[in-house]
């Protein structure tokens, strides 16, 4: 087996990533930034949050499926070549002397958000599919620490750019990103094994992933609720930006070093966990993440500016070792023919519980109640790392090269 670090195809995808988060990474800080910041945009970030989270719940399934269909390098092309084009045109109107609207706003962000749904699930079920699973953990922790970094560079340019720049100058520099990730991805070496008709038809069952799940309650309980901290993480990219404008009246430069800080927290998850992993193993690892991530969204509220943006550290530390811990786990027990489907499965809960939440949370924030979002948030956190554990108690055994809860075996 080649080296992880060895591998040219580890180091493309690696590329090909940095350039687009980053480029994508600066958009997404500052249009949210840009909306909030403009006459009654809270109001109308919450709502577009919530419309983007509607869709993309609508599409999961379908992009599961997809992803179990096609090759995965061809997606994420297309995904990468329609934002390109997009951007272009968005950029022109600022390079024509044309004024941005709020609608021009919107449209930006639903691209970024469309481009995500595909991007990640694809991403994931490409690195299973190329790489051996004695790589997982490495693999995972390495692309944490990859994404993290690039946010974090993403963060800096953005406290930076939104105080120089105007959008058209920042958005061309996303195009450039976007040009240079489609020129790594065309390098990647890649054959999709070709599948019989019976095959393609089977994978084109979206549902197939609830019942493959279904048959492992367990772990099904388990996962969900390892999936909490990154669902906070979610609504806190709606609440954190009104919360530091509202509440800790902090400007824009604040908010590009909160960025920052989160993915320093990040890249040291990235960078230990596959370690801490190995020792402890990825259930146990995962619990440690959800607690971490839950003592420190439970903790926001009573705190000044300094320490705020201290638990960003522990907010991230949480988050993402749960998430290298979990994404592990799932590579190592759901087959890559279905791996598409079992993940789009997860992050169709989380989006639906993101619809929920973001409707109540936007409601609340426009009256004036985001403190009491924030306790609501971590009321279901502290609910979550209560059930995570208790799950993971019930415990897991392998068979066949797939999870089988132990209770299942004992019948």
């Amino acid at each position: 087996m080649k080296n992880l670090y060895q591998d040219s195809r580890f180091w493309l995808i690696i590329l090909a990533n940095i350039a687009s988060s980053i480029g994508s990474g600066i958009t997404m800080i500052a249009i949210p930034w840009m909306l909030v910041t403009s006459d009654e945009g809270n109001t109308v970030f919450g709502y577009i949050t919530i419309t983007m989270t509607i869709i993309s719940f609508i599409i999961t399934p379908f992009v599961g499926s997809l992803v179990d269909r096609m090759s995965r390098k061809k997606l994420l092309l297309i995904s990468e070549v329609v934002c390109l084009i997009a951007l272009v045109f968005f950029a022109s109107i600022g390079f024509l002397g044309l004024s941005y609207e709020i609608w021009h706003y919107t449209l930006i962000y639903m691209i970024g958000s469309l481009y995500y749904t595909i991007f990640y699930p694809t991403m994931f079920a490409m690195n299973q599919e190329i790489f051996h699973k004695d790589q997982y953990k490495s693999l995972n922790g390495t692309m944490e620490v990859q994404g993290q970094l690039s946010s974090m560079i993403a963060g800096g340019v953005a406290s930076i750019l939104l105080m120089k720049w105007d959008l058209h100058y920042i958005l061309l520099l996303d195009v450039l990103t976007y040009g240079a990730a489609i020129y790594f991805y065309v390098k990647l070496p890649y054959t999709r094994a070709k599948q019989s008709e019976a095959e393609k038809e089977v994978k084109g069952r979206a549902w197939d992933g609830l019942a493959y799940m279904m048959a492992r309650p367990a772990m099904f309980v388990f996962l969900i609720f390892a999936f909490m901290p990154f669902i906070g993480v979610m609504l806190t990219n709606y609440l954190f930006p009104v919360y530091l404008v509202e509440v800790l009246e902090a400007d824009a430069s604040v908010y590009g070093l909160e960025g920052m800080i989160y993915a320093a927290g990040a890249v040291l998850a990235g960078a230990f966990v596959p370690m801490l992993a190995k020792k402890l193993g990825n259930e146990k690892t995962i619990i440690v993440g959800v607690l971490i991530y839950t003592v420190a969204i439970s903790l926001i509220v009573f705190v000044e500016l300094p320490i705020y943006l201290s638990l960003m550290l522990f907010l991230a530390i949480g988050n993402s070792g749960a998430r290298v811990a979990r994404n592990s786990f799932l590579m190592d027990q759901v087959p890559n023919k279905i791996i598409g489907r079992v993940d789009s499965l997860f992050r169709s809960i989380g989006l639906l519980i993101r619809i929920l939440l973001l409707g109540l949370f936007t409601g609340m924030v426009s009256s004036g109640l985001i403190i009491v979002c924030f306790y609501i948030l971590s009321g279901l956190l502290v609910a979550s790392a209560l059930m995570v554990t208790i799950s993971c108690k019930k415990g897991f055994v392998v068979r066949n090269k797939k999870a089988i809860c132990i209770e299942e075996v004992s019948m």
